[in-house]
């Protein structure tokens, strides 16, 4: 996968997408036509909106594990299954973080969080669905906007673990 070409907007965009680029990683930035919010459903219209399969499009997603928070990045096609993420960090149990929460903790604005450059660092968990495809789609930082990229370089960018926490019905 080449490099985005957008190089001046990169410079100066999101800290997901300064993220990447400082690290030297693959990606290409989608921006949507539209913003899906006012679409119904917004991962579904932004994968539409996109051309793929929703199994290739991720969101992120903030829970509470009683003490910390811990961010879920499950495709859209599913939910998030908080019993099998708290398992996966070791905690009983987990439920949403509160929006205004997440939003303060990670920089961004719900509906616009991405798992890169986040204003906290938090221990992040990717499905491991991500893992079958080449590559899977992920906010860049704004609700219109995401950035593709390879799902091994954002497991390790993030230092990541890798489990089933998608509901699996």
């Amino acid at each position: 996968m080449a490099k985005h070409a957008k190089k001046a907007h990169e410079a100066t965009g999101t800290p997901a997408l300064q993220a990447v680029v400082r690290a030297g990683i693959p990606h290409v930035l989608h921006e949507h036509a539209t913003d899906v919010h006012g679409a119904g459903e917004i991962g579904p219209e932004s994968a539409r909106q996109l051309g793929v399969s929703p199994d290739r499009v991720f969101k992120t997603l903030i829970a509470d594990c009683p003490g910390r928070l811990v961010v879920g990045v499950v495709p859209v096609s599913h939910h998030l299954d908080l019993k099998a993420l708290a398992r996966s960090v070791g905690a009983k149990k987990a439920q949403m973080a509160d929006p205004a929460l997440a939003e303060r903790s990670s920089g961004y604005v719900v509906g616009g969080i991405s798992p890169l450059g986040q204003r906290t660092a938090l221990l992040t968990v990717v499905d491991d669905s991500a893992m079958a495809q080449e590559t899977i789609f992920v906010s860049a930082g704004k609700r219109s906007l995401k950035l593709e990229i390879a799902p091994g370089d954002l497991v390790g960018l993030l230092g990541a673990r890798v489990a089933t926490i998608r509901t699996l019905d």
